[in-house]
């Protein structure tokens, strides 16, 4: 999985009712894109995280 500032991340909800969380890579501190990633939240709180293989990257380049 790599990515690049301003990607977003989409971690799929794995339980029944549980919904996909999605959140936008403000910083890639992996190397050569790699996880780990600091991500900010809609709501403004940031974390690291190192997403499973229940995750994916959404390219802003696509998006544009």
């Amino acid at each position: 999985m790599k990515a690049s500032k301003g990607d977003r991340l989409v971690m799929h909800g794995r339980v029944v009712g549980k919904h996909d969380r999605v959140v936008e890579i403000v910083e890639v501190l992996g190397p050569d894109g790699t996880p780990p990633f600091k991500v900010r939240a809609e709501n403004g709180h940031e974390s690291i995280v190192s997403p499973g293989p229940d995750s994916a990257v959404e390219s802003r380049r696509a998006s544009e």
